[in-house]
């Protein structure tokens, strides 16, 4: 194991003794080591519940044989920063969360890494990591939050931004935006939308970094304590078969996420995104890639913000697997998908 070096042989005894104070035993060191990357954050909704979704996590691994150690890396917020100078730090925080976690990975010699996710960068920055480290690792993404319900409907934070432009404009009144605002989001998760949490979450089950099914289950929804201790049993399957994460993350893998952007109408950052893991990962993409694989792909899904529906909606409707399928079906998406 990677992590012997850490903590086996006489002079190693030093490095176990500081981790027994923490409550490692004997046994918990002859077992693989696995790192849970947590963005858990207590500023937003997106990574909130991640405390909660780590703690399933390790208790897969243990179930399967292995030994969790979690640790942090930060998180900032779109949805709040937005319109501010605090937006300046969104994509910078990318490059932090990667550089963190395979910081912390290296240097612990961690044989395997679950990494969860909630908000729009840290989706990216924890599968960049995992694509530098290249040992088995998964990504689990939180889920998505509940709609709000105003005035008879569904609404998401999308609602809301655009509720400050009717009440600039004089359509909205005050008491009438401050009861939106109000209801718009009602508990822990990621936008309720196709924006870009969503929709690199989604491009994550086709890279084949997350588990199929595992992303459209929303944050607080009762199967997703199920998802998450599978999460940490497959991580120690892949350990088993010696599966890493650039043999994962592939360019028949790669244009299946982009071919599931398009189908989901989701958002134009995951250009971003994916040529920023494609790099990572050592996989040739260039931006010409996305007009070509775009124009052979039929609009699937009609998701906020151009459609008429929400995460939650999808997930009723047969998760992320229904798109799968069809676009296999339709051979719009290599076999692998």
């Amino acid at each position: 194991m990677r992590s012997d070096r850490l903590k086996k042989g006489y002079d190693r005894a030093p490095a176990r003794a500081m981790l027994r104070a923490v409550g490692f035993s004997d046994e918990d060191l002859r077992r693989p080591l696995i790192g849970i990357a947590n963005t858990w954050i207590e500023i937003g909704p997106c990574n909130f519940h991640l405390r909660r979704l780590a703690a399933k996590v390790k208790e897969g691994v243990r179930a399967a044989g292995g030994t969790p150690m979690e640790f942090n890396t930060v998180s900032i917020s779109d949805g709040i920063t937005m319109g501010t100078e605090g937006m300046k730090a969104s994509l910078i925080s990318r490059e932090v969360i990667a550089d963190s976690i395979e910081l912390v990975a290296r240097g612990n010699q961690f044989d395997a890494v679950v990494a969860l996710s909630g908000c729009d960068k840290t989706i990216p920055g924890t599968i960049m990591a995992l694509a530098r480290l290249d040992i088995p690792g998964l990504m689990l993404y939180g889920g998505s939050i509940a709609p709000g319900r105003f005035q008879g409907h569904d609404v998401t934070i999308q609602d809301v931004f655009e509720a400050v432009g009717a009440y600039a404009a004089g359509r909205m009144t005050a008491e009438e935006l401050k009861e939106l605002e109000d209801v718009a989001c009602p508990g822990a998760g990621a936008c309720g939308g196709q924006f870009t949490a969503n929709t690199m979450a989604t491009a994550a089950e086709f890279l084949g970094i997350s588990p199929m099914g595992s992303a459209s289950v929303p944050a607080l929804n009762g199967e997703k304590d199920a998802v998450a201790i599978a999460a940490g049993e497959l991580v120690m399957d892949m350990l088993a078969r010696g599966t890493s994460a650039r043999s994962v993350i592939t360019r028949q893998s790669v244009e299946n996420a982009i071919a599931s952007v398009a189908a989901t109408g989701g958002s134009t950052n995951a250009v971003l995104h994916l040529l920023a893991i494609a790099a990572e990962a050592g996989v040739e993409l260039a931006i010409d890639d996305f007009d070509r694989i775009s124009q052979q792909t039929p609009l699937l899904a009609d998701l906020k913000p151009g459609g008429r529906f929400v995460a939650h909606d999808l997930y009723q409707a047969g998760g992320i697997q229904l798109v799968a399928q069809r676009l296999c079906a339709g051979g719009y998406a290599h076999g692998e998908a």
